[in-house]
């Protein structure tokens, strides 16, 4: 299975933000839209960065900041790891592992094509494996199902 399968399925609706703009207004999207990590863009519209959980807790303990007092662009991991649609599910997958990220933004060109978790890989690979097994099930014991 494919990237490109997983975004037919969710959809590629991506969440972003300015790096302009400030914590606070990052910290009410996220809480918003009820998700743990915002794309990060320039004034383009270009994928320059991405903004997690993680990174906002790591600025308030390092510095103990007012959110307002900070911008999206100080806190931001801005050495973004990317996949394409026609990476497999396991690559992506090892990589995530490796990289300790949980979001994966998908690039298409220069075009932003989506943006893929470890819960949707975890969930298409989970899914994969229901099929196998209630084929492989309906073939030895001779019924179709």
């Amino acid at each position: 299975m494919k990237v490109r399968d997983i975004l037919a399925r969710k959809g590629t609706a991506v969440i972003t933000i300015g790096q302009e703009a400030s914590l606070h207004d990052a910290v009410s999207l996220l809480s918003e839209h009820r998700i743990g990590v915002v794309l990060v863009t320039d004034a383009a519209g270009d994928p320059v960065g991405i903004l997690s959980e993680r990174d906002l807790v790591q600025i308030m303990a390092t510095e103990g900041c007012k959110l307002d007092d900070k911008l999206v662009s100080d806190a931001m991991t801005a050495d973004l790891i990317v996949g394409v649609p026609d990476d497999d599910l396991e690559y992506v997958m090892s990589v995530m592992i490796q990289r300790r990220i949980r979001h994966l933004p998908i690039l298409d060109g220069d075009h932003l094509a989506g943006l893929v978790s470890i819960g949707d890989v975890v969930k298409s690979q989970i899914d994969d494996a229901v099929t196998e097994i209630r084929f492989l099930r309906s073939y030895i014991g001779g019924t179709r199902t």
